[in-house]
């Protein structure tokens, strides 16, 4: 048999190409100075954010701190209320709240929530500024980053990562002091007294917030938020975002102030690149729509700037929908913002509700091993032990009792005293004359009611054995 000719397919040496690679590392942005409208409102924004994330951790409520999740005693104070594990549903109602707020809030008016409220942009324009008071604005930092070592330089670059780690190490111990009470933490912190997993989640935020908001920044909001990927899912002809006006805009070029640039076939942008220079994903807005935009606004006053300093109407970037866009009609009512907002009023008079209405005893019930046992009377009598949880912020004296049984009778005591937060170990004790248990298994509630308010009061069921009746 004839073997079959391999033909080489292997090019000459010569027209072999090389390998590329395909990672680029990412180009510094440098971020240029500007003054505005949004620019004060996420000034304000943010300020009323810090408040409240450093404040807040301050304050004291009846002889505590407001706010603290006591993770040991597995109790949560806010304010004037104190959760417990079995209410972590709350939590998760919460969660589901804030989600449904996003998406109402993403369906009107595009990204607003990264660029003015989330975490990471408002410690990187933290991180910026304090970039810019020690190293100077865009074109500085730029000369300084390219010319050699030197002792300004070393100065200067040491100033800005002092800056740096300051507020990373006081947002890692406001952080913690929501868990371990900050009025300890910081002197323990001083004296090296706190404990070991004190030192390590303080160490591990601030090297979070120093690596996030100083190094990676707009990485984070590009590459490892997954908002950024489905935002255009939730994004429809009538949400809010910030655009470029190309039908003003276009075309673009240089020209003189008070030059007729319409008759040189110009539009209102003078391709200053004024845009480009202030956004902190380093995009140009006036390439349309991208999944790195965060919606700051800081194009918009930017552009603004130039308008006012060309005499030209503002708005050449704005916030405004693709109907606007296109000369359509925006429709601010539509099924999917009106299905968000019913869903998330809803959800929150529950919210509400459940909270108002949380009962401040929790009752759980655990049968003895032993299913009944007869006394000294004769009587069938079956042990329990009540777990009373005192939720309320202040002691508190509670009446047990039990039903379900016609004759029931109650063993032990029937009156206990619990301090703020405390829970109760209660042994107890029920029995009936054989001859008035219905059958061998028989439902039962214990009740336990608050003496000092009637409305603070809960209820659990359990089973009530005996033997078996022919």
């Amino acid at each position: 048999m004839s073997q079959i000719p391999v033909k080489n397919i292997t090019p000459p040496a010569a027209k072999v190409q090389s390998s590329t690679d395909l990672y680029a590392s990412a180009e510094k942005i440098y971020t240029r100075a500007f003054s505005g409208v949004f620019r004060n409102l996420r000034r304000v924004g943010g300020a009323f954010l810090f408040l409240v994330y450093f404040g807040t951790v301050w304050l004291n409520w009846d002889g505590r701190q407001a706010v603290w999740w006591n993770l040991p005693e597995r109790k949560f104070y806010i304010f004037g209320s104190t959760f417990w594990p079995q209410d972590f549903v709350l939590l998760s109602a919460l969660l589901i709240i804030c989600a449904f707020g996003l998406f109402f809030i993403t369906v009107f008016a595009g990204r607003v929530w990264c660029g003015y409220t989330c975490p990471q942009s408002v410690f990187t324009w933290i991180f910026m500024w304090g970039e810019k008071v020690t190293e100077g604005d865009r074109n500085k930092r730029m000369k300084l980053d390219k010319a050699p070592m030197s002792a300004e330089k070393f100065l200067r670059k040491l100033a800005k990562h002092s800056i740096w780690i300051g507020v990373s190490l006081a947002t890692a111990v406001t952080f913690v002091g929501y868990f371990s009470p900050i009025r300890e933490l910081i002197p323990d912190l001083f004296t090296l007294d706190a404990s070991g997993w004190a030192l390590f989640w303080v160490g591990f935020f601030t090297v979070a917030t120093y690596g996030n908001a100083g190094w990676l920044r707009e990485q984070v909001c590009i590459y490892m938020c997954p908002y950024a990927r489905f935002q255009s899912v939730m994004f429809d002809a009538d949400t809010l975002i910030v655009s470029y006006d190309p039908r003003r805009g276009e075309g673009r070029g240089p020209r003189k102030k008070g030059a007729d640039y319409k008759a040189q076939g110009l539009g209102d942008c003078i391709d200053c690149h004024m845009c480009v220079q202030v956004c902190p994903t380093g995009i140009d807005i006036r390439d349309g729509l991208q999944l790195e935009c965060i919606g700051c606004a800081a194009c918009i006053d930017a552009c603004d700037s130039i308008m006012e300093k060309m005499d030209y109407p503002k708005g050449l970037i704005s916030y405004t929908t693709e109907h606007n866009l296109s000369g359509q009609k925006t429709h601010l009512l539509r099924p999917r913002l009106i299905g968000y907002a019913v869903a998330l009023v809803a959800m929150m008079s529950v919210f509400a509700w459940a909270v108002t209405n949380r009962p401040l005893v929790g009752l759980d019930v655990i049968k003895d091993r032993v299913m009944f046992r007869e006394n000294q009377d004769g009587h069938i009598e079956n042990v329990y032990t009540l777990k009373i949880m005192n939720k309320a912020q202040h002691d508190m004296t509670y009446s047990i009792s039990a039903d379900g049984i016609e004759g029931l009778e109650f063993e032990g005591t029937n009156q206990v005293k619990a301090a703020a937060g405390e829970v109760l170990s209660v042994p107890v004790g029920l029995s009936i004359e054989p001859e008035k248990l219905p059958s061998s298994a028989n439902k039962i509630m214990f009740h336990v009611q608050a003496l000092e308010d009637n409305s603070i009061n809960t209820n659990a069921d359990s089973r009530f054995n005996g033997p078996s009746i022919r």
